[in-house]
């Protein structure tokens, strides 16, 4: 058997129990419980499980970006999130001998309906704990004090989708064994077992351990395995991967605390530049914490790259804060959590093996905690995962779907340690004392920075590359980190695309789909159209139908649903279920959605828009949810949706977009075979023989058969 990876030795009390799963995640934080979130969604036997025997409490990530409150929200716990969290309304800079220099919006005006905010790691897990328990009936829990031993992949199965190439031991610790050691010498709770500055491996010792304790291994056969446990990854170690990068020699502390201070600016995200004592930058926190990074000026690592830990307390790093922040005063009698940690910023040399193990979060990509990007990063990782794996997995999608993840994700992962790179010098650089002094930083630049790294920190810029999952001209491997990727489906030059994006110069090709107010054509409901972009694992088609009442519209429309609608079509070809027909789009993987301009009062669903747009199904009647107008809402305004994404009122256009709200495709209502083209070079359709479209194969599972084309949706 052709392996990858490496087996301990040591005792194995016997036969150990064997299992087979879909999905094994190793790591039960922010990334890997995104990643379950996704597999509960779509129904596959996943195991996630992690060596603490506890949860986060305190301290740890605690920022939500724009992007990742869209992503909580499409998940169906954004507004958990958003009712506890402190919201990051402003930026006051401050600098010298400490003065405002000016006031920045936190968020990008207009960039989001959504704005950064700050909660604790533990409330956000907490949140998506309980959704992944009610999308997998139970069935999928956090396995704590489990920890791997060894992993194989059999390189000849690989390409097999219907065999679990990948086997992984598992190791049972004991609560005191799986307890995270505190090493700080305070009674207050520290993350220093996470912190580079006091990394050591305790796996191989913590096995050993369990050698002699009978009923503490287990075998497990995967599909698919997910490393997301962190800077110091088995997973990637085991793999022979690496990180590459650097250590700097700056060092920060970080304070949980409810401060007693006359800084007048302690609620809001500011950076306070100190011509001698280092920076500090505050970011204010739910239920009156306020989170200080501390640069640590004192402190610096010795000729092997090392600091001396021992003066690294919590007095240490308050009383550095307090010589930053004078002549304000400030004390605390609450700290609930404190660190420390040298900046370091490193990239992975791959994100899988053989599309069948995956590294995600900070086992692929390290840096400085103060851009808020941490967590942020890692679960948008697995949100661009998650779904990609799971369509696969169910033999809806084509396996080479996944080799997008890595071209994706690697590059945003260069790109943010280049933006870190920027970011953590100006933060621990001393501010300029005049326009000669090279060696300082310049308070515009600072804000010039602060401002445009604005929108990569809120997670907006993410623009991928061209693959079978997005429709774009050039290189597709100058675009995303260099790794090949399966090419579009549809060959397309610059000046054809300059002029399709033209169609919607507000949704652009590669970036998430931003989100608008339309109303519900048959309730007057009114929506942000954003939230009709669930995360249940489906495409979309979006219709931009423009002016239904137009008679030369309207033929337009009718051709393009009446090729929708023809026996051929990926719709049809896609269904998965119920009575089989094209109306049964309600458990389609690929959903469509209109949204027209004409005036709601004039304009009725069935007489005005062909069935396809609004399918019937004996179980529930007609869709009502799936056609949209962009009108003036009775209680809530006009969304000026068409103004706002770009698009010609009259003529309209059509979108696709993926099941991460990504927009893969922009073009006329003529360009209906590049639309064919795309799902047909992405999805595992149906055979269409004779004008007739065939049942799909189907493929073995540890559940017993599912269908290809066997994905159930949620009806909404």
């Amino acid at each position: 058997m052709a392996t990858v990876g490496i087996s301990a030795t040591g005792e194995t009390n016997g036969t150990q129990p064997t299992t087979t799963v879909d999905v094994l995640i190793i790591g039960a934080g922010p990334a890997g419980i995104m990643a379950a979130a996704w597999m509960a969604r779509m129904g596959l036997k996943t195991r996630i499980i992690d060596k603490r025997n506890t949860k986060v409490f305190c301290g740890q990530a605690d920022g939500l970006n724009a992007r990742s409150l869209e992503m909580l929200d499409s998940l169906g716990f954004g507004d958990r999130a958003w009712k506890e969290a402190n919201h990051m309304i402003e930026n006051p800079d401050e600098y010298g001998i400490i003065r405002r220099s000016d006031r920045v919006p936190d968020t990008p005006v207009g960039l989001s309906r959504l704005q950064q905010s700050t909660l604790h790691q533990g409330r956000i897990e907490r949140f998506f704990l309980d959704n992944i328990k009610k999308y997998s009936n139970d069935t999928i829990k956090v396995e704590r004090g489990v920890l791997p031993e060894s992993l194989e992949i059999d390189q000849s199965k690989v390409e097999d989708q219907n065999a679990y190439p990948v086997t992984v031991k598992l190791r049972f610790l004991t609560e005191e064994e799986a307890a995270p050691r505190q090493l700080g010498g305070s009674k207050v709770s520290d993350g220093l077992f996470r912190s580079n500055l006091f990394q050591e491996a305790d796996e191989d010792a913590l096995i050993r351990q369990t050698y002699g304790r009978a009923g503490t291994g287990e075998t497990v056969h995967a599909k698919y395995v997910i490393g997301c446990d962190g800077a110091r990854s088995w997973t990637r170690t085991t793999l022979g991967f690496e990180l590459e990068g650097e250590a700097t020699d700056m060092i920060w502390g970080v304070m949980d605390i409810i401060p007693f201070t006359d800084f007048p600016d302690i609620r809001c995200r500011c950076a306070i530049h100190s011509a001698t004592h280092g920076s500090l930058m505050i970011i204010p926190r739910e239920n009156n914490l306020v989170r200080l990074y501390i640069q640590l000026v004192e402190v610096k690592p010795d000729a092997s790259g090392r600091a001396d830990r021992t003066k690294i307390t919590p007095d240490f790093i308050f009383n550095a804060a307090k010589k930053i922040i004078d002549p304000y005063k400030i004390d605390y009698e609450v700290c609930d959590w404190w660190t420390a940690y040298q900046i370091g910023q490193r990239v992975g040399t791959n994100f899988d093996a053989h599309q069948r193990v995956f590294l995600a979060g900070d086992a692929v990509h390290t840096h400085s905690p103060k851009a808020g990007q941490g967590m942020n990063i890692s679960m948008q990782d697995c949100y661009n995962l998650g779904w990609k794996l799971g369509l696969v997995c169910r033999g809806i999608a084509q396996p080479n779907i996944l080799k997008t993840y890595q071209s994706e994700r690697r590059r945003i992962a260069r790109d943010l340690i280049d933006f870190d790179n920027r970011f953590a010098r100006l933060f621990s650089g001393r501010p300029a004392k005049d326009i000669l002094d090279a060696e300082g930083v310049s308070m515009d630049e600072f804000k010039e920075a602060f401002v445009q790294g604005n929108m990569f920190a809120c997670g907006l810029s993410v623009n991928y590359g061209p693959s079978n999952l997005v429709l774009k001209p050039g290189n597709a491997e100058d675009q995303g980190d260099g790794s090949a990727v399966a090419p579009p489906s549809v060959a397309m030059s610059e000046a054809d695309f300059s002029r399709k994006q033209a169609l919607a110069t507000g949704i652009p090709v590669g970036m998430r789909f931003n989100s608008f107010q339309v109303l519900n054509q048959s309730s007057a409901q009114p929506w942000q159209f954003q939230q009709r972009l669930p995360a249940d694992g489906r495409f979309r088609v979006v219709l931009f139908a423009g002016n239904i009442h137009s008679a030369q519209q309207k033929e337009r429309i009718e051709s393009f649903c009446a090729k929708l609608d023809a026996p051929g079509s990926f719709l049809h070809r896609s269904i998965s279920g119920g009575d089989g027909g094209v109306c049964d789009g309600l458990h389609s993987v690929v959903e469509i959605l209109t949204i027209h301009s004409a005036k709601r009062w004039d304009t009725e669903l069935l007489r005005d828009f062909p069935e396809v747009l609004h399918p019937f199904r004996k179980a529930t009647g007609w869709s009502y949810d799936k056609v949209y107008v962009d009108d003036v809402s009775y209680h809530e305004g006009f969304g000026d949706a068409y103004k706002n994404y770009g698009v010609d009122k009259e003529r309209g256009c059509v979108v696709i977009v993926r099941p991460d709200q990504y927009v893969a495709w922009v073009g006329e209502l003529e360009d209906f075979d590049e639309v064919q083209a795309y799902f047909e070079g992405c999805l595992v359709l149906k055979d269409y023989k004779n004008g007739v479209a065939s049942s799909p194969v189907a493929v073995s599972s540890p559940e017993g058969p599912v269908a290809t084309n066997g994905i159930s949706m949620p009806v909404r």
